[in-house]
């Protein structure tokens, strides 16, 4: 990390276990503006820190900041400074995905509406728009989730394993989005994956081994 590079998030002591597993033990990282890689193994933790740094899980030591703000102290206002969605989730099947992107304009002042135009065209997703989540494939969903992270303003964006199910004209448009947002001195994406991704300027890595 350059001096010139703002920390956005910073974990102090962060520890959290399974029960019978060990993850995280007076863990602490300070998390730049830019690309943060988050890789490693399988069972290794990577999904549950992420789920740890959007304040999805909660940690049993340690405090969390984005930009002095306390996930502790201010819970509310932290979570609205954060981009996360399990991939997995099925919360959201019933909406369309244009209902889902008009659904975050609560949680994120800042989200940008003539960005989507722009993703949903380089992600492919302008024919499932009005398709509601559950119809559409493990690919789309994501890619779903991918083009609110881009559009939503938040200073923290987390992506878990972005790419997985994606065709490779897709990935290299969220390879060419993320480069262009890593400029953003005010913003910091997280990424999770095995490995580091081919063509992403990283500012940082945190390796949680094999």
């Amino acid at each position: 990390m350059t001096l010139d590079q703002a920390v956005i998030l910073q974990a102090t002591n962060l520890t959290f276990h399974y029960p019978g597993q060990e993850l995280f033990s007076n863990w602490s990282a300070a998390i730049p503006a830019g690309v943060t890689l988050v890789r490693g193994g399988d069972g290794r933790g990577k999904s549950s820190l992420l789920r740890l740094l959007a304040g999805d899980l909660a940690a049993q030591a340690g405090c969390l900041e984005i930009k002095g703000t306390s996930l502790d102290a201010q819970p509310e206002a932290y979570q609205r400074q954060v981009f996360w969605v399990d991939p997995r989730s099925e919360a959201f099947d019933q909406m369309t995905a244009r209902e889902y992107f008009a659904s975050l304009h609560a949680a994120y002042p800042g989200f940008d509406d003539a960005l989507l135009p722009v993703l949903a065209e380089g992600l492919s997703l302008t024919p499932h728009l009005d398709k509601k989540l559950y119809m559409l494939s493990t690919g789309s969903k994501r890619k779903v989730w991918i083009a609110a992270a881009f559009a939503a303003g938040a200073a923290v964006n987390l992506l878990d394993d972005a790419f997985a199910g994606l065709d490779k004209a897709s990935i290299n448009f969220v390879v060419k989005m993320l480069n262009q947002l890593a400029g953003d001195a005010g913003r910091a994406w997280v990424i999770a994956l095995y490995e580091a991704p081919e063509g992403v300027e990283l500012a940082a890595v945190v390796d949680l081994g094999d």
